[in-house]
């Protein structure tokens, strides 16, 4: 079978015949091993840019999609999944909220009939969007069930011992061990967390990875609220992506709009955790945004439609819908959107 290259992807999962994907000429991307051979060892970048041929503005014409019973997720459910883990008060009156993470080897489907061997906390990519308030005690036990090592790196304050880097505090986790990670709630904002075993990119690019909110002590004004991480998948290990979507599946929402209801605040938290492209991106049609980078901040930075994140980079918008219909959002980089990395809102009166 010939493999998903890029300039093949673009072809196929692009263009207007796109439930054809579920057919002939497209490749499993099977696992290369322990050592990511062919990421590690200097393989040559396989992307093929404006390679465009045949590939209209992707998929208005056909509704081929993921069943969610195959990967054991679905990406209308993890856009509002927030995770609050477990509480309880300790004597000294504060909260400690407490966790269970598990990183294992899982294949799932990327698009119709791509499958991807990737590695996922808790049976899916992004893993759980953990959630909680600034100032509580935060415990995550991490257990490892995959064949590689793994760590949790968070992203936020805490003691070096905890920051889950090899050769550091527990350092890399081995297959069937685990450890504890124990730190503070702060700052307030929206950050995330990821493997940090090498090849980091290889780690992160096979799907070890998801949201952390931490909410501000006032909490924010009530909202409909999403979360949106921006991801892709290198299909054939050329340390080039074929597939883009906005929580591993692509075009999901372009099938499976999100749904919303005029005039009502949204809230997104928006997470870039794109490899092997410098920057990603996300625009919305017909409409404009406040946007707070990194949630760090009560105040916005800017009203716009367009913002750009680098790697790591991530964000909350708010906004509201004043009129009825379907509204596109998608990276505004066309070959991202072309393949995969696009999908509606659909504004409910």
């Amino acid at each position: 079978m010939e493999k998903l290259t890029r300039r093949r992807a673009l072809c196929v999962l692009g263009a207007p015949v796109i439930a054809a994907a579920t057919g002939a000429g497209l490749a499993s991307a099977g696992d290369p091993g322990e050592g990511m051979h062919g990421m590690e060892h200097g393989a040559t970048p396989g992307a093929t840019y404006g390679a465009h041929a045949g590939a209209a503005h992707a998929g208005f014409a056909g509704a081929a999609l993921v069943d969610p019973a195959v990967n054991g997720f679905d990406p209308s459910e993890l856009v509002r999944d927030f995770d609050w883990g477990r509480t309880r008060r300790l004597a000294s009156g504060r909260v400690l909220r407490e966790w269970e993470l598990i990183a294992e080897d899982k294949e799932f489907q990327v698009a119709p009939g791509v499958s991807f061997a990737g590695w996922v906390y808790n049976g899916r990519v992004p893993g759980p969007t953990l959630r909680a308030r600034e100032g509580e005690l935060l415990r995550i036990r991490f257990l490892n069930a995959s064949a590689h090592p793994h760590t949790i790196h968070f992203h936020g304050i805490h003691p070096s011992f905890m920051d889950g880097i090899p050769d550091i505090g527990a350092g890399l986790i081995r297959t069937g061990g685990s450890t504890v990670y124990e730190f503070d709630a702060r700052p307030f904002g929206l950050h995330l967390y990821h493997c940090h075993a090498g090849p980091l990119a290889a780690h992160i690019a096979k799907g070890l990875y998801g949201a952390f909110i931490v909410d501000p002590r006032q909490g924010r004004r009530d909202a409909d609220e999403l979360v949106m991480v921006m991801n892709a998948f290198d299909t054939n290990f050329d340390q080039a992506n074929e597939v883009y979507a906005v929580n591993t599946v692509g075009f999901h929402y372009l099938y499976r709009p999100v749904r919303v209801k005029r005039e009502e605040p949204v809230r997104i938290y928006l997470v870039n955790i794109l490899e092997f492209d410098p920057i990603n991106s996300f625009h919305i049609h017909a409409n404009f945004f406040h946007y707070y980078p990194t949630g760090t901040s009560l105040a916005p930075s800017e009203y716009t439609d367009t913002i750009v994140q680098a790697q790591g980079q991530r964000g909350i918008l708010e906004l509201a819908f004043p009129y009825p219909g379907k509204y596109m959002f998608h990276a505004h980089k066309t070959e991202f959107a072309e393949l995969g990395w696009m999908g509606f809102f659909e504004v409910e009166p």
